[in-house]
């Protein structure tokens, strides 16, 4: 039996054993964390050789130790690619994966709906290092394919999108990649391996801020990205010079977290279905996004791309901006249950509006072209009961108007 072969919900168990050399494996169920900041050698020969070897030798703790390559290895296997990188957050992943990608006179083209950090990263900071950056709509495939120019060398993705719930297809923008030697980029935080393979569509790298569904407890900050062993070993470089190794404690975590990933994100999509149906049919709600929902605009392309619709949905309240505005805001500081706060994924419900989150990081212009409303409200699910979030809901809408 082979890990390819596993159903998710055993992988997630026994995904970060070593197949190939079944003697390394430790046999302690729980994984060892490894502390040391450095590591010793027998001679200066060794020490050489140490120093100048590939990735998993042990070293010194800023190129990685024997817990991150543990959870490394079962964040690959989820998602399907031959090698992964374990890194501080997800905007350590994102940043660390683009200046390993990129220099100066490169065109990158990527979306306008993006999580704010990204956003502002390829709005600003990409640019300042010469490498120019075409911002699409990404509901329309072909835009990417009219965004092109002879110097282009990523595409950048993310789907579905923070925090209008906007997909991307994954096949189509593979296709149009591979054909001219493009790379390709998704961020496959809001769907997670359970729900969305990217690479099984053709991607070249996926990342994903572990902080979220792959840990999901609210209790550490992780990133990770996963792609080709070639390519992956270039960010490892790179990363080693920027500084943005994760600790050996976060990727314990990490792996702890991993194991109930299939069941925590089954429950998540179930309630984040049921609140969606729920929404869409009250009157102080004008909008429900969410993919798996029939009225979604994109909906027939979720059945294609997506194993369920994520844990996330957002609604725009109804009244007219100014009025959905108040409402919105009013909504949130009436829940009970639900908690107010940035992040997703974890096992609590977390709520917020989204204009008041994002204005401190995008211009009007971009939250616009983001879609970002002033009525917008974002609902990740957690593991609650769904009745009892309904009910919670129910009242501060009520309350709220």
């Amino acid at each position: 039996m082979q890990p390819t072969s596993l159903s998710p919900e055993s992988l997630a168990i026994h995904g970060d054993l070593d197949w190939e050399h079944p003697e390394r494996n430790d046999t302690a169920l729980a994984p060892a964390i490894y502390p040391a900041s450095t590591y010793s050698a027998r001679d200066s020969a060794e020490f050489a050789e140490m120093a100048n070897a590939p990735r998993h030798v042990r070293y010194y703790a800023r190129y990685g130790n024997p817990t991150q390559e543990r959870c490394e290895r079962l964040l690959a296997r989820l998602e399907n690619a031959p090698a992964a990188l374990l890194l501080s957050s997800g905007m350590g992943a994102i940043s660390t994966t683009l200046l390993a990608l990129l220099k100066a006179g490169d065109h990158v083209v990527a979306q306008t709906a993006h999580y704010m950090g990204t956003a502002k990263l390829l709005a600003d900071l990409l640019p300042s290092f010469g490498v120019e950056v075409t911002l699409v709509d990404q509901r329309v495939p072909e835009n990417f394919e009219r965004a092109l120019k002879p110097n282009t060398r990523l595409i950048v993705a993310e789907t579905p999108s923070n925090p209008t719930l906007a997909l991307t297809d994954l096949a189509a923008v593979a296709g149009l990649a591979r054909a001219r030697n493009i790379l390709t980029l998704v961020d496959n935080t809001f769907a997670s391996p359970v729900n969305q393979k990217p690479r099984d569509f053709g991607i070249d790298l996926v990342l994903a801020s572990a902080t979220k569904y792959l840990g999901g407890h609210s209790d550490l900050i992780a990133g990770v990205v996963c792609g080709e062993e070639k390519i992956i070993e270039n960010i490892w470089s790179r990363s080693i010079a920027l500084g943005t190794n994760v600790s050996p404690f976060t990727a314990f975590l990490l792996l702890r977290g991993l194991r109930t990933l299939p069941m925590r994100v089954a429950q998540q999509n179930a309630t984040a279905l049921a609140l969606a149906r729920f929404l869409e049919h009250r009157p102080e709600i004008a909008r429900v996004h969410y993919p798996e929902l029939e009225s979604h605009p994109q909906y027939a392309l979720c059945q294609r791309q997506m194993q369920h619709g994520g844990g996330v949905l957002s609604v725009e309240f109804a009244g007219g901006v100014e009025n959905g505005y108040h409402t919105a805001k009013r909504f949130v500081a009436a829940l009970k249950l639900a908690r107010h706060a940035v992040s997703l994924g974890g096992v609590e419900t977390l709520v917020v509006h989204a204009a008041s989150m994002w204005e401190a990081s995008l211009t009007p212009e971009q939250m616009q072209a983001a879609g970002i409303s002033p009525t917008l409200v974002r609902i990740a699910a957690g593991l609650e009961s769904a009745a009892d979030l309904r009910a919670d809901m129910e009242t501060a809408l009520g309350e709220a108007v």
